[in-house]
């Protein structure tokens, strides 16, 4: 019995899910402070917290799409997909072996965000930015 995918599906939903309730405004929940000298505190710090746990749930969201759609692909051989789809499939690979039997992915997916937060799939269109100095 093959699962697949399905448990990764799973973890991309509570991880979209957990995004959207970080996402409420941390000022809504603003209170007096200094005994109430202070009626304002702009709860920057944990928005900053918030935003920065958005970002590595995101990074993890894709991890899982790059994941699926890598499988997708192997699926679909000899046929070639595009180019900058191709070069994100060998960079995928570089990183991940194709899954032909049901393992734990978690290590998969946490390798890929990584990959990702590294910017090792900035590239992969062919078209290269331009850094402002």
């Amino acid at each position: 019995m093959q699962s697949g995918f399905m448990i990764p599906h799973v973890a991309a939903v509570a991880l979209l899910s957990e995004a959207k309730v970080l996402a409420h405004p941390a000022s809504v929940d603003n209170l007096p402070t200094s005994a109430g000298k202070e009626d304002h505190v702009s709860m920057g710090m944990t928005a900053a917290l918030k935003l920065r746990a958005i970002v590595e749930n995101a990074e993890h969201l894709i991890a899982i799409e790059l994941l699926a759609a890598g499988e997708g692909l192997e699926f679909r051989r000899p046929l070639k997909a595009g180019a900058g789809v191709e070069r994100a499939f060998a960079q995928l690979r570089m990183i991940v072996p194709r899954l032909h039997e049901d393992r734990v992915l978690s290590s998969d997916i946490t390798q890929v965000a990584k990959a990702i937060r590294a910017g090792k799939f900035d590239d992969v269109t062919g078209t290269h930015r331009e850094e402002n100095s």
